[in-house]
Formats: C-alpha cells, sequence, structure tokens
C-alpha cells in the first residue's frame, strides 16, 4: 500500500485555497479542502489512476478533483508525493513539476 507525503509546496497551496474561498464561505472553504483531501486517498490504492502530465520528465500525474487538479509524483519505491494543487484556470505549466 502507498504512503503519501504531501510537500509544504502542496500544503501551501490547500491553504490558499481555502483562504481564498473562506472569505466568502467557510463552509464551502472547508468542504473544498476536504473533498481534495479525500480525492487523494483514493491513490493509496489506484497510485496510477490520474493522467500522466508529459510537460515532465518525472513520473508526474494529475488527479482531478472538481476545479482543481492535483499534481503527484509516483515514486520509484510506490509511494506518493504530492506535488500541488492547481485551479483549472491556471497555467500549470508555469511551475516546475
Amino acid at each position: 500500500m502507498a504512503e503519501i507525503t504531501w510537500t509544504e509546496e502542496a500544503n501551501s497551496w490547500l491553504e490558499d485555497i481555502f483562504e481564498y474561498i473562506a472569505v466568502e464561505n467557510p463552509g464551502a472553504a472547508g468542504r473544498t479542502v476536504q473533498g481534495i483531501f479525500d480525492r487523494v486517498q483514493v491513490l493509496i490504492n489506484f497510485p496510477q489512476i490520474g493522467y500522466r502530465y508529459t510537460e515532465s520528465t518525472r513520473h508526474v500525474r494529475i488527479l482531478l478533483y472538481g476545479h482543481y487538479r492535483i499534481a503527484y509524483l509516483v515514486k520509484d519505491d510506490g509511494n506518493i508525493n504530492i506535488l500541488g494543487i492547481f485551479h483549472g484556470s491556471l497555467d500549470i505549466t508555469r511551475y516546475q513539476l
């Protein structure tokens, strides 16, 4: 079974998402962040479920949750690093994944 690790960058994105939504609706902010976290848990049993991110030379994959793209790295040992959470409107190619 894979172990999931959130990078500092991913945690920062998650906090930013929460804070942005919470300005208008704190309840929705909590549900969104919880939904992202719950979606990531699927990777424990199905690490290859996301589509391959072809702009990276590493084994980066993208898992979708609503309007968000969850970038993650499947390491050689089968464990997973969550790299970042991106809103669908962002140009993800601007970030080094």
